[in-house]
């Protein structure tokens, strides 16, 4: 059997048992409104979730449209999202994204890979989130669970840290129907079972595809 051929039995296996255990909701939470899964996604970089959604209550409530958001006073930005910290880098290019969706797009996320780059702090990581979530389209969000389980399992070399080869990897053996599922639910593997520092590995169901248990 070939690398290619074992590698995608792997991940058919892997998609398969992840779907037995986690849903595949987004752990922000967003209201179904697309502006506001792309300013969480950018509260959350070097904050949880957790956090992250305790403070999108008070933000919603001050700036409950995105033509609010993009017109805000920043100094009232910045007090409300300084617990997700970096709050002064993360509310001018939340006010600077937000303007340019409003403005020159039309209110609408753009749902393509180039014009999302195009948005301040946006990279790979929010656009394929906004990819995946909103649009439905194949999208691989390559956090650190993402690649840290990805270099455990085998399909990535496990030192591999750059998230775009671990994206273009990964889209070579999950199907481009399950990607968006599959990050959400490897997240919650990640957080459960396959921690950074201490993986449950005696209590793993991948433990018997996993090349770092082996």
């Amino acid at each position: 059997m070939t690398r290619e051929k074992r590698l995608k039995n792997k991940a058919s296996i892997v998609v398969e048992r992840l779907k037995e255990r986690y849903n595949s909701e987004c752990a922000l939470e967003y209201q179904g409104e697309p502006w506001k899964l792309l300013v969480l996604a950018r509260l959350s970089a070097q904050c949880t979730d957790k956090r992250v959604n305790i403070v999108a209550v008070p933000l919603f409530e001050k700036y409950p449209t995105l033509e609010s958001m993009a017109y805000c006073e920043l100094s009232a930005l910045e007090e409300i999202i300084k617990p997700c910290g970096l709050y002064r880098m993360k509310a001018k290019e939340i006010k600077s994204s937000c303007k340019d969706v409003y403005e020159k797009f039309g209110g609408i996320v753009p749902d393509n890979m180039d014009e999302l780059l195009s948005l301040a702090g946006v990279g790979r990581k929010i656009a394929n989130l906004i990819l995946g979530d909103i649009y439905k389209k194949p999208a691989i969000v390559a956090d650190t669970h993402c690649i840290r389980i990805s270099g455990r399992l085998g399909f990535t070399d496990e030192g591999e840290k750059n998230p775009v080869k671990v994206e273009k990897t990964l889209k070579e053996f999950i199907p481009e129907q399950e990607q968006s599922d599959f990050c959400h639910r490897i997240v919650q593997f990640g957080r459960d079972i396959c921690s950074a520092r201490s993986p449950k590995c005696e209590d793993c169901f991948l433990s018997d595809v996993c090349d770092k248990y082996k």
